[in-house]
């Protein structure tokens, strides 16, 4: 019993020597990890102001300084490490057996960082277009990092698509300048097609929002039991596209109000059963 606690005694006189001795060490890694974090975050503000003055690409300049910052901690810990004492080659290879593991772990995850690479190389899309991915996720792209990309729809919420998904899937750009707006309103059959036609493209072409070139276009596309179907499409810019849309549609239905454009109502007659 005696034996066993004299062992315990040396071992923690021991560990308290060894602390001790490395004590200085310690404080000046620890100083030298917030004097580093300090740094390399004002390293990242300057490399920001310069991809401002530069006019960077936002979706280049959000992967890049991602990228950078994940390589400066990196660095940071390496020479902190070396700092205390504990040997770089062993920590690297620990490190480096660490991230095998973490790598077959994360598989997805490096698609993802991989995805990324190829969105910024490739562009499909960049930061402030509109787009829709194959899963049906549609909003403006907001933000490209290392492993997601990130919309916002128009409900103001945040989608966090994986760039791997994005990168080997269809993707929809809907920001190359401007959209198709089509909407379709059933009529009566006593209506003067060729007056409501005209009525209709002359508040088309007078709006400064729609695109003459393709120009708008009023045509039937389909005739049913209580009337018939008018279809109207015409060019938008895709910016404010669903204010275009609801303005012009109101401006239609004010057209149909004026010519007296009667709007087919479906009835049901109910036949009692002696």
């Amino acid at each position: 019993m005696e034996d066993s606690l004299n062992k315990i005694e040396s071992n923690v006189s021991k560990m308290i020597d060894v602390v001790v001795q490395k004590l200085p060490s310690i404080a000046v890694g620890f100083v030298l990890l917030l004097v580093g974090i300090y740094v390399i975050r004002f390293f990242i503000r300057l490399i920001r102001r310069r991809f401002e003055r530069r006019n960077v690409d936002l979706s280049i300049r959000s992967f890049a300084e991602s990228l950078i910052k994940f390589v400066l901690y990196v660095l940071l810990l390496l020479t902190v490490a070396n700092t205390m004492g504990i040997q770089t080659t062993s920590f690297i290879a620990v490190l480096s057996a660490f991230g095998l593991a973490v790598g077959l772990a994360l598989q997805g995850s490096l698609s993802n960082f991989a995805g990324g690479v190829l969105i910024l190389l490739f562009r499909p899309f960049d930061v402030g277009d509109e787009i829709e991915s194959a899963n049906g996720s549609t909003g403006t792209v907001e933000n490209i990092d290392l492993l997601y990309t990130t919309l916002v729809d128009d409900d103001g919420v945040k989608i966090y698509s994986p760039n791997g998904s994005l990168a080997n899937s269809v993707i929809r750009n809907m920001s190359t300048g401007y959209r198709r707006m089509q909407f379709a309103v059933h009529v009566s059959y006593d209506t003067n097609i060729q007056q409501a036609r005209e009525q209709v493209l002359a508040i088309l072409t007078a709006d400064p929002n729609v695109q003459t070139t393709p120009a708008p276009t009023f045509h039937v596309g389909d005739l049913n039991d209580s009337g018939m179907q008018v279809v109207i499409r015409a060019w938008v810019s895709h910016q404010g596209f669903l204010r275009f849309r609801g303005e012009i549609a109101e401006k239609v239905k004010v057209v149909f109000e004026n010519q007296n454009i009667p709007l087919p109502k479906k009835s049901i007659r109910v036949i009692p059963v002696d």
